[in-house]
């Protein structure tokens, strides 16, 4: 069910132009999501990644929800003013899709076009792998299919040393000490470090700490890195059968530009769209492209 609006109180919450809040009950946890565009319009779902929340894909929302879309942003599980439940096992990647599933369900909607950037990404692939029926079209954004990710790390060394936070995240306590020191210092030079210059701005940052440091915050984001260790997924062979656009920023410091067109070999109808000048961050350096290729693929999607 969904509960009444609630009121900007925060940097990290919305403002009138930017959509409205609600609270969704999903999964057995309560998450935060704002919504924008015409009530009728066709729904998208857009997952956020690590350590963004809602406010990520707001530049590109806008741009859907003036198209014509209803466009929906949770704060994921553990993120913001989403529930943030205890303990590691609350944020294995199948309870993560069952969450947006239950959105979906929330919503009134049996299908959503799902949208995923980073570990948003890696929920939509797992929803659309498991749950092919609930999305109409599927958009990855700069994160490859699971198992192309989990083989590329057991094979490429540039792979791992560029992946070698994943490791420190599961030391116990630490991690959560080191990004809150300096006010969120590592997290803000990560992003600006590794972004295009301009991609964020003083602004962007009062907001992002404003969510960051909610209670719980700092050790349940950790905890989806957590999780992937611990709790790993079964690699998937079998097609994914959504149409899937993987769209690529191909100076990404984290991930190999290989990794998009390996994950199309993986897709019953899917292509890859690489764009040379932009980043990791491609949605907040690039919202006008990302917003026209994210509505060629929900055009291109499937016909009744």
């Amino acid at each position: 069910m969904i509960a009444a609006e609630r009121k900007p109180a925060d940097p990290a919450s919305p403002r009138t132009d930017e959509g409205t809040s609600t609270v969704v009950g999903t999964n057995g946890v309560s998450l935060h999501v704002v919504s924008l565009g015409p009530e009728d319009g066709p729904p998208v779902v857009c997952l956020h990644g690590f350590p963004e929340f809602w406010y990520g894909w707001s530049p590109v929302a806008r741009r859907l929800a003036d198209a014509g879309y209803r466009v929906h942003l949770p704060d994921q599980r553990g993120y913001n003013d989403s529930e943030k439940p205890r303990g590691v096992a609350a944020y294995r990647l199948p309870t993560l899709a069952a969450d947006i599933e239950g959105l979906i369900d929330a919503m009134g909607e049996d299908t959503a076009h799902v949208v995923g950037h980073d570990w948003g990404a890696a929920v939509a692939w797992w929803l659309a792998l498991s749950r092919p029926e609930r999305v109409e079209t599927l958009a990855a954004v700069n994160v490859p299919h699971p198992t192309v990710m989990t083989r590329t790390l057991r094979r490429s060394w540039e792979q791992r040393l560029r992946s070698w936070y994943m490791g420190f995240f599961q030391l116990p306590r630490l991690p959560e000490r080191v990004v809150r020191a300096g006010n969120w210092r590592l997290f803000e030079r990560t992003m600006r470090e590794s972004s295009r210059p301009g991609a964020f701005d003083a602004a962007d940052f009062e907001r992002y700490r404003a969510a960051w440091g909610k209670p719980g915050a700092a050790t349940a984001m950790v905890n989806w890195y957590r999780a992937a260790a611990r709790y790993p997924i079964p690699e998937r062979t079998d097609p994914v059968e959504p149409p899937t656009l993987v769209l690529w920023g191909t100076g990404d410091d984290f991930l190999r530009t290989e990794m998009a067109r390996e994950s199309v070999a993986y897709c019953r109808d899917g292509r890859a769209i690489l764009v040379d000048d932009a980043t990791h961050w491609i949605h907040h350096e690039r919202p006008d492209r990302v917003a026209d290729d994210l509505r060629d693929g929900f055009e291109q999607g499937r016909t009744p």
